[in-house]
């Protein structure tokens, strides 16, 4: 069982097809719709969280992929700017996943992609905007 975080662009052809319940009827995968900008007649962007078996996970990406639609990681969009961080810790408080950790050892947050739902409350509290999304 694998569980992916990834960020979907949709082509404006696509929007209105129904392609996540097609990775849920055919492909037998779960999904949680973390974040979603669908307008039509423009390209749609979608945040999920993928469930499933390892194979049926890699026949869904590839239908998918065939069908249009541009797939990234969410690691790829959710980043930290090293040199900007002061460590302040402000941004672990309101993690909700617990992606930034402060360790009380070395006094450095850490951040943890994989962890990471990109609900940008980080953004928001980092007073140095040391945190990013680029979708």
């Amino acid at each position: 069982m694998v569980s992916k975080k990834i960020v979907l662009h949709f082509p404006s052809k696509l929007i209105d097809k129904p392609v996540i319940s097609t990775l849920v009827k055919d492909f037998n995968l779960e999904f949680n719709i973390m974040k979603a900008f669908i307008t039509p007649r423009e390209e749609g962007l979608m945040v999920l969280e993928v469930i499933g078996d390892e194979k049926d996970f890699d026949k869904g990406i590839k239908y998918l992929n065939k069908a249009g639609i541009r797939i990234q990681p969410l690691s790829k969009d959710v980043k930290r700017n090293d040199t900007r961080c002061t460590n302040c810790g402000v941004c672990v408080t309101i993690c909700p996943t617990q992606a930034l950790v402060y360790d009380r050892e070395t006094h450095e947050v850490h951040f943890y992609d994989t962890k990471c739902i990109a609900c940008e409350l980080c953004i928001k509290a980092c007073p140095v905007r040391a945190m990013t999304v680029d979708f």
